[in-house]
């Protein structure tokens, strides 16, 4: 599938089959999340890969009773690691640039997902506090996202998207409207 199919055939997978995801389609994913870009290449990021039943089912009800999470054969979750940049950076846009090599190594892992055959889904609403709990992180972690993985049980049409006349502005957005 070429780059552009990948992006347009991506959708928020919520049922999974029950069969297991391979490691070496897993390994592709996380290698695409690794090579994601950072800012100064710190990589202030962590993921940490979950296939055990309890904690999905403990990350699923984390997730505001979310079950498909638990559903889902593998959960990655990604934090933002901004002891990894702080001497870079300072302390104050450690946390800032950590946050966002986390998220865009998500995002690098979740278009991979698809690359491979996956369903995947991003999950960015939970309670923070019990994630790290499930997770057994370290003080200095912050949790970025959760990213569901397996074999769909369902296809989807790619959705209708806003023309990029109406999202696009060139050089100024002084004509922008409120939705």
């Amino acid at each position: 599938m070429d780059f552009f199919e990948v992006i347009r055939n991506r959708f928020s997978v919520r049922a999974y089959q029950p069969r297991p995801v391979d490691d070496a389609l897993l390994d592709k994913v996380l290698g695409a999340a690794n090579d994601a870009p950072s800012a100064f290449n710190a990589q202030a990021y962590e993921m940490v890969v979950i296939r055990d039943a309890g904690k999905k089912e403990a990350l699923a009800k984390a997730c505001w009773n979310q079950m498909f999470v638990a559903q889902a054969p593998v959960v990655v979750a990604f934090f933002a690691n901004p002891a990894r940049n702080r001497e870079k950076l300072g302390p104050e846009s450690a946390g800032v640039y950590s946050h966002e090599d986390a998220t865009i190594a998500c995002a690098h892992a979740h278009l991979a997902a698809t690359a491979v055959g996956l369903g995947s889904c991003w999950i960015a609403a939970y309670d923070q506090k019990t994630v790290n709990e499930v997770v057994e992180t370290p003080g200095s972690w912050r949790s970025v996202a959760l990213l569901a993985i397996g074999h769909p049980t369902e296809t989807q049409a790619p959705r209708q998207r806003r023309p990029l006349h109406d999202v696009v502005y060139v050089e100024s957005a002084r004509q922008a409207s409120a939705p």
